[in-house]
């Protein structure tokens, strides 16, 4: 089975403290299934679990960093609010997710420099 970061991030903690990924499940009151599901990248992390998570781990500074790393690394799924986009906007954000599957990674990279012009 293929894990995402955030998979291996937790097994990782799993393993420090001696736990069964069905120990994960009671504490975020789920069904291991679906534990599952996001280890591997099928769903995102519900955005409710970060606080259990950090409190049953204990997790300090470094650790919840990491963990939000690691959670954002292993999206597979995103959303964007268009609720009050201009129409130009909604129209972006239209035509990049009919055209995403089929940008090739020179074109990504020209993007994301276009989109971080105005940082640098």
């Amino acid at each position: 089975m293929t894990y995402t970061r955030y998979g291996e991030f937790l097994r990782i903690l799993r393993v420090k403290y001696h736990e069964v990924m069905g120990d994960t499940a009671k504490v975020l009151n789920v069904k291991v299934p679906f534990v599952s599901a996001v280890e591997s990248g099928k769903k995102n992390v519900p955005e409710e679990w970060v606080p259990k998570l950090i409190e049953h781990y204990k997790l300090n500074a470094q650790e919840q960093n990491e963990l939000r790393e690691a959670i954002e690394e292993s999206k597979t799924q995103m959303k964007i609010n268009l609720f009050s986009a201009t129409e130009p906007k909604r129209r972006l954000a239209i035509q990049f997710q009919r055209s995403f599957e089929d940008l090739d990674d020179e074109t990504a990279k020209a993007i994301i420099k276009l989109l971080n012009k105005e940082e640098d």
